[in-house]
């Protein structure tokens, strides 16, 4: 019996979205800001945008009862449309790494915690094209949408997103853009920590040279 080569699944690759492939913190400190304002509420939001990663909720829970998270969660978002899209830019080498995945003939997806219709708005706004957005996933949570996507890589900058990668499968590639630095990456099981996303293109092709 002739046995036939077993070749690799389609390329597909992971993305978070804050800190990840966009500079968050400009439009969620406005948004913040517009909230304690609406609210009549203290929320130190150059504090906020130090953490960010975890849902909404756990942050608001700094600063709101939890019976009111639902409600100030929903007005958020809602706030969030109007003060941050258009103050959000894109990571240094966000466009080129997704413009990688697809030179490779691969799929890059994004899978975030963030609201998943603000997600789409960002990548609206940018021109950024990944194939799929997924949203309201943290850590763990996304290696759901990670295997039903068959991603072999997902690229994040918080523990929460290598917790996400491993628990999926997938190499986890981290950069530490975000709240996290490259030690904690490493010790939270980053597979590969790259300085920043400049470095992931050349890295998939590195990847991809060995990958069976």
């Amino acid at each position: 019996m002739v046995r036939m080569p077993v070749s690799s699944p389609p390329l597909t690759v992971g993305f978070d979205l804050d800190m990840t492939l966009i500079d968050s913190r400009p439009g969620i400190k406005a948004a913040y800001e517009a909230l304690a304002a609406e609210t009549d509420t203290h929320i130190d939001a150059e504090l906020a945008i130090s953490r960010l990663g975890p849902p909404l909720e756990v942050e608001l829970a700094h600063w709101f009862p939890a019976e009111s998270l639902g409600v100030v969660g929903d007005r958020y978002r809602e706030i969030y449309v109007a003060h941050a899209i258009e103050r959000t830019p894109a990571m240094p080498g966000a466009r080129q790494s997704i413009a990688a995945v697809h030179a490779q003939g691969g799929r890059a997806i994004v899978v975030t915690a963030k609201h998943q219709p603000n997600a789409k708005l960002h990548m609206a706004h940018l021109g950024l094209e990944p194939d799929a957005v997924i949203g309201s996933l943290w850590a763990e949570a996304k290696a759901g949408a990670l295997r039903a996507h068959e991603a072999s890589v997902y690229v994040g900058d918080h523990v929460g997103d290598v917790r996400g990668a491993v628990a999926a499968g997938a190499v986890s590639v981290a950069v530490p853009t975000g709240p996290c630095d490259a030690d904690e990456l490493r010790a939270a099981g980053a597979d590969v920590v790259l300085p920043d996303l400049t470095h992931f293109p050349a890295w998939l092709a590195d990847h991809l040279a060995v990958r069976p």
